[in-house]
C-alpha cells in the first residue's frame, strides 16, 4: 500500500491537530543488494528491501518527527495523533486539499540493476580483485565493494502538494594496501552515482582496481613531502573535497542560523577570488548528488552561491527558509523515512575558467600537484580545514616531477579561496557520502584544475 489508496489530508490535519504551520507525509520503499570481498573472499552479500513512512509538523519553527514501517492508514493516522501531541502551536486555519499526484522525471537507465543476476555481479567484484592482485606482488591487501539501490518516494504535504519520485544508484569501489619493508601505502578508488551498470562501460571493474593499487605500490617508493608554505595545484581529478568542506558545509543555511558559519552574515561580499564561482546543482543528469525533488518535494534547482567571489547566498530546505523568511533552495535531504530533513548539499563544484591545467602547473614554477584528496575536516565556525593528500607530485621548474607521500594541506577556506590565482578549463568530479547530524547522503563535488598561490603543506621537515 501506498499513500495513493489513503484519504490523505485527513492524515494531514490530524497531524497538525495540535497547531503548526506545516506537516507533510514522507513515504519511501527501497530494495538494495551489496557484495564485499575482501582478502580475495566474498565476505558479505546483502539484498532486501525495506519500506516506511514519516510524519513532520512545524510549530513555531520547530520540528516534530515520528515514523512506523507499518504502512496503513490507520497506522498512519494513529502516527499523526503521536506528532500533533507533541507540538502546540497556532491553530492551522487552511483547508488542505492535497492534488494530484507530480511524477518526477526520472534519471534515464540503461541497465537496471534488477535485470543484472546477481552472479553477474559478484563477477565484476572478482575481476577487480583479481585486477589488484595480478597489479602487483607488493599489493598485500584488496577489498572490493559493489553497491546498488533503488528507492520510489511519496511526499504529501499541507499545501496540497503530492510528489511521486525515485532514484536508481550504483557504487562501486576498491581499496587496495600495499607494502614494501616497513613501508604501508593505501589506494582508494570509486566510481558511483545514479545509473545503472552502465557505469562500467566508462570504467571497467579493472580500472578502478588497478587506479586503486597503482596508487598505493607508485607512494611506497615515493620520498617524504616537503613542509612550509607554497604554491599548491589541486587537479581536477582530486574531485571537490575542497570545495565540499572549506565553504559548501558553511553555505548551508542551519549552520548559518545557528551562529556555526564563517560565512554568516557575508551576503553580498567578497568571500572567494574574483575568479571563483561556487554552484551547488541536483539537475545533473546521474551524479551521485541529483535528484528532480529532493526529500520535501522541492524541485531540484542549480543554485549560484558564490559568483565572482561574490556570497550571494546560503542553502535552504523548508524550516531553514521559513526561518530566514525565504523560499527552500531544495535542499532537504533525508538519509531514509527514519530521519527528518536537513539542510543537504547536492552536487557542489567551483565552475571552470579560461585556463589550460598545463599553463597552470607552467605557473606554478615549484610546489606541490594535488592529484587524489584524502580524507579531510572542516571547522565552520572558523573556517578552518585540514586535508590528507593521497597522491601528490613536486612541481619543479614549471613541471611535474617525482611522488611525494605523507602531504597534508591546512588553512583556511575564505583565505584559501582568495588566494586562489588561475582556474582550469577542465572539470573533474569525485563522489561521496557526506555525513551529518548523523545521517548520511549521496553527494558528488567537482572543480577545474587550480592554482592557489600560497598554502601550508604539512609534510617531512
Amino acid at each position: 500500500m501506498m499513500l495513493d489508496s489513503m484519504d490523505i489530508s485527513r492524515i494531514l490535519r490530524r497531524a497538525l491537530a495540535g497547531g503548526g504551520e506545516f506537516s507533510d507525509i514522507y513515504f519511501e520503499e527501497g530494495t538494495s543488494t551489496s557484495i564485499v570481498c575482501e582478502d580475495g573472499k566474498i565476505e558479505k552479500i546483502l539484498a532486501g528491501t525495506d519500506r516506511g513512512a514519516g510524519i513532520r509538523v512545524i510549530a513555531d519553527l520547530r520540528t516534530a518527527y515520528a515514523f512506523t514501517n507499518e504502512i496503513t492508514e490507520k497506522a498512519l493516522l494513529d502516527l499523526a495523533d503521536t506528532v500533533s501531541r507533541a507540538v502546540r502551536g497556532k491553530e492551522f486555519g487552511a483547508p488542505i486539499d492535497v492534488r494530484t499526484k507530480t511524477v518526477g522525471p526520472g534519471f534515464v537507465i540503461r541497465t537496471s540493476p534488477e535485470t543484472v543476476p546477481l552472479q553477474d555481479k559478484v563477477a565484476l567484484v572478482r575481476r577487480a580483485d583479481d585486477a589488484a592482485r595480478r597489479m602487483d606482488e607488493r599489493v598485500r591487501q584488496v577489498l572490493v565493494v559493489y553497491r546498488d539501490g533503488r528507492v520510489r518516494t511519496q511526499i504529501a504535504n499541507s499545501l496540497g502538494e503530492f510528489i511521486e519520485t525515485g532514484r536508481t544508484g550504483t557504487v562501486f569501489l576498491v581499496q587496495a594496501v600495499a607494502a614494501q619493508g616497513d613501508v604501508i601505502q593505501t589506494g582508494y578508488e570509486p566510481v558511483g552515482g545514479f545509473r545503472g551498470l552502465e557505469l562500467f562501460d566508462e570504467k571497467s571493474p579493472e580500472d578502478v582496481a588497478l587506479a586503486a593499487a597503482g596508487r598505493a605500490v607508485m607512494m611506497l617508493t615515493a620520498r617524504k613531502a616537503p613542509a612550509g608554505m607554497m604554491p599548491v595545484v589541486i587537479s581536477s581529478e582530486a574531485g571537490g573535497t575542497m570545495v565540499h568542506e572549506a565553504i559548501g558545509h558553511g553555505l548551508e543555511a542551519d549552520l548559518v542560523q545557528a551562529g556555526m558559519s564563517v560565512y554568516a552574515g557575508k551576503v553580498g561580499t567578497q568571500v572567494a577570488s574574483p575568479l571563483v564561482t561556487v554552484i551547488d546543482d541536483s539537475t545533473i543528469p546521474n551524479a551521485r548528488g541529483s535528484y528532480s525533488f529532493d526529500d520535501e518535494g522541492v524541485p531540484g534547482r542549480r543554485t549560484v552561491l558564490v559568483e565572482n567571489g561574490v556570497l550571494k547566498g546560503y542553502l535552504y530546505d523548508r524550516l531553514s527558509a521559513m526561518k530566514d523568511g525565504c523560499a527552500s533552495t531544495g535542499n532537504g535531504r533525508r538519509e531514509s523515512y527514519h530521519a527528518r530533513p536537513i539542510v543537504r548539499m547536492s552536487n557542489t563544484l567551483i565552475a571552470p575558467g579560461d585556463t589550460s591545467p598545463e599553463s597552470i602547473i607552467r605557473e606554478a614554477e615549484r610546489g606541490l600537484l594535488v592529484k587524489k584528496m584524502g580524507g579531510g575536516q572542516v571547522n565552520t565556525v572558523t573556517g578552518d580545514f585540514v586535508f590528507e593528500v593521497s597522491e601528490g607530485y613536486l612541481i619543479e621548474n614549471g613541471a611535474v616531477g617525482e611522488p611525494v607521500r605523507g602531504a597534508t594541506l591546512t588553512g583556511n577556506g575564505p583565505d584559501v579561496l582568495k588566494k586562489v590565482t588561475k582556474i582550469g578549463t577542465d572539470l573533474g568530479f569525485g563522489i561521496g557520502t557526506c555525513g551529518k547530524d548523523g545521517q548520511g547522503a549521496p553527494v558528488s563535488d567537482a572543480q577545474p584544475t587550480l592554482l592557489i598561490s600560497a598554502m601550508t603543506v604539512g609534510g617531512a621537515v
